[in-house]
């Protein structure tokens, strides 16, 4: 029961208690005084009508006094009036028979009156001639006092009334702090720090919102501090102070991570950026133009590759930068390639620089299995063979061993993707991601998709999905999926969620939108709960889309994530105001697990104290080998996915995942 309702009723008891109380009194006064009143009247009826009759008696006149008698009690007021001589024999007698209407039995017998009676002599000259005996009747007593407790009784329940429509809006104004501080305590639990400005009067409702008010702002210093330290160690580890983009070890981890990924396509480009003549620039015009023009090449950069959907941007050392782009296609290559040239030109104009040969690009595309020294080779070759072509030029060269997709102009894919779609050619594979705690229990399944070839072979979503980008079929694709997913028979697959990869782009079709709200809605409740994925480097871009998106599917009962966390370099604290069901640690952290001194496992748990302390869980993706799920486990990790738990598999209404 709530304190509003329990003040409620103590007030009311307490004013049940005072109007007993006052019943009682009063009627205990009532009663006593109507007592005095009919022993008073019937003495005093006694007395005057023994002296009316004591003329008529030394007369022997009985008659007159039978007349005299009758008159008295036919008035009603007297239950029995009776006279008897010296002798006591009863001369005249009337009585009537005690009859009280209107009057509830009840409240007769719970109070008895004892009728009072009077006597009086009656006289013959100056002898006795007789006695007169009048009782009262107690019917008009009980009338009064039934009308007395109706009327009270009436009043104190109007009162009554009254006293609980005001008290209770009395006691609700009175306990609006209270309520305020119920709202900032729920508001604490989610990380949401608010401060009460207005302070109660009331003594101590005020100290009570003062110390609630001290409290959040402690818990805000722990949660702001906890964030700090996981960013100071990622900063420190992965991150070049100067520019604010990754290092040369985040870069390296990166590419590791998606080269050393097993059943998965091998394609992307990679580029090497250089700074021309950055030593002679410290030297002739100061180490603060040097780095001056280095954050500037770092702008311009991270300009030129804001719109790729998977990215890592670093600066390697001094003036070279490297940019990885997994899943990239060779189109791809030239158009970036381009444009970083033409804008790191314009630096010139700038004067930034002290000729007009400002950078040069080199770009290495792979379409097989390579390795990272191989890449960084060929990059360099190209680099190279730029710098000696002219200012500001890029070159390009392509590691190939037979690519397992033979289409190469983008009006090619368009059709064949068109066409893979428009005939919903498009496969699902799982994985499952599995509690620490029980590595039975299959948290959730996700998805991946695979597009059917005419000759059976299957195209993974690292080969399409940046051409479905960029011909802007990802919500269809994404939609295809979604429907798929929906097909599956719950009680097949054995478990309760499914994880769903959907690219941001999707979100901004507003019919993919509105489709999305529909078919969830329409879901009924033994159904799958969907949870969105999306990658962290792409939410990041689309933060207050993905909110809007958030939110909405959270009212139909189902969730969002962020994979591939630890990718961006945003401030953790976003992760505050998305409050995703839980984040998957990017493989690239998950690949330097190797001992406990590793700064990987320092970024890993202070991730999960940040992560935890928002209720947010942590997934561990790419986990490899049983070394990797012991240190994972240790550092609290709730759920691990990955080739140590289980492989890729397809999926269909008739396979048994969980």
């Amino acid at each position: 029961m709530t304190l509003y309702r329990q003040l409620i009723v103590f007030t009311l008891v307490l004013f049940l208690l005072l109007f007993t109380g006052t019943w009682v009194a009063k009627l205990e006064s009532t009663r006593s005084f109507l007592m005095n009143q009919l022993e008073s009247h019937a003495q005093d009826t006694a007395t005057s009508l023994g002296l009316s009759i004591s003329q008529h008696m030394a007369e022997g006149d009985m008659v007159a006094v039978e007349s005299m008698i009758n008159a008295v009690f036919d008035r009603g007021y007297y239950r029995e009036v009776r006279l008897t001589d010296v002798q006591e024999k009863v001369l005249i007698d009337r009585t009537l028979d005690v009859t009280i209407e209107n009057i509830p039995q009840w409240f007769v017998r719970l109070i008895p009156l004892k009728t009072p009676s009077a006597t009086a002599n009656v006289m013959a000259g100056w002898l006795q001639a007789g006695t007169i005996y009048v009782e009262s009747h107690p019917g008009y007593a009980y009338k009064a006092l039934w009308d007395t407790a109706t009327r009270m009784t009436i009043w104190f329940a109007v009162t009554g009334v009254i006293v609980f429509i005001a008290g209770g809006f009395g006691l609700r104004i009175l306990l609006q702090p209270l309520k305020r501080v119920e709202l900032q305590a729920e508001a604490l639990c989610r990380k949401q720090y608010t401060i009460q400005e207005r302070l109660p009067r009331t003594r101590e409702l005020r100290q009570v919102v003062e110390a609630m008010n001290r409290m959040t702002c402690k818990v805000k210093e722990m949660f702001e501090e906890q964030v700090g330290i996981a960013e100071r160690l990622r900063e420190h580890a992965y991150r070049d102070p100067l520019t604010g983009l990754g290092n040369r070890r985040y870069f390296e981890g990166q590419i590791k991570a998606r080269l050393d990924r097993r059943g998965s396509t091998t394609k992307g480009i990679m580029l090497l950026f250089q700074i021309n003549d950055l030593q002679q620039l410290n030297q002739q015009k100061g180490f603060q133009a040097g780095d001056e023009m280095i954050k500037r090449a770092a702008v311009v950069l991270q300009e030129e590759t804001v719109h790729a959907s998977s990215c890592a941007l670093a600066r390697l050392t001094g003036g070279d930068f490297g940019i990885f782009l997994p899943d990239a296609s060779a189109w791809d290559a030239e158009a970036f390639a381009a444009g970083i040239t033409n804008k790191i030109g314009q630096l010139a104009v700038e004067q930034l620089s002290l000729t007009d040969n400002v950078g040069h690009v080199g770009v290495a595309i792979y379409e097989c299995t390579t390795t990272m020294a191989r890449l960084l080779s060929e990059a360099d070759l190209a680099l190279r063979t730029a710098q000696q072509a002219g200012p500001n030029t890029w070159m390009v060269r392509t590691i190939t061993e037979g690519s397992e997709d033979t289409l190469q102009g983008q009006q090619q894919w368009k059709e064949a993707l068109e066409q893979a779609l428009r005939e919903r050619q498009v496969v699902l594979f799982a994985q499952p991601a599995v509690k620490v705690a029980d590595r039975t229990r299959v948290l959730h399944l996700e998805v991946f998709s695979r597009i059917a070839q005419k000759d059976g072979s299957l195209l993974s979503a690292g080969v399409f999905m940046p051409f479905a980008e960029r011909l802007k079929l990802v919500s269809t694709l994404d939609r295809i999926v979604l429907e798929k997913v929906l097909e599956l028979d719950k009680a097949g697959i054995g478990v309760d969620s499914i994880a769903i990869n959907v690219s941001p782009s999707s979100l901004q079709d507003d019919s993919f939108w509105e489709w999305t709200t529909t078919a969830l809605r329409s879901l009924p409740k033994q159904a799958f709960r969907i949870i969105f994925e999306f990658a962290e480097f792409n939410a990041v871009q689309h933060l207050e889309r993905v909110k809007e998106f958030s939110a909405m599917v959270r009212q139909l009962g189902h969730g969002v994530g962020l994979d591939h966390f630890g990718q961006s370099f945003s401030n953790l604290a976003y992760l505050q105001s998305l409050r995703p069901d839980y984040v998957k640690i990017d493989r690239a952290y998950i690949g330097e697990l190797k001992d406990v001194a590793s700064d990987s496992r320092f970024f890993i748990g202070s991730l999960c104290s940040v992560a935890h302390s928002l209720d947010i869980d942590v997934i561990a993706e790419g986990v490899e080998n049983e070394q990797q799920w012991n240190m994972l486990k240790e550092l609290n990790v709730d759920a691990m996915q990955g080739y140590f738990i289980d492989r890729p598999k397809p999926l269909d209404a008739g396979t048994k995942m969980g």
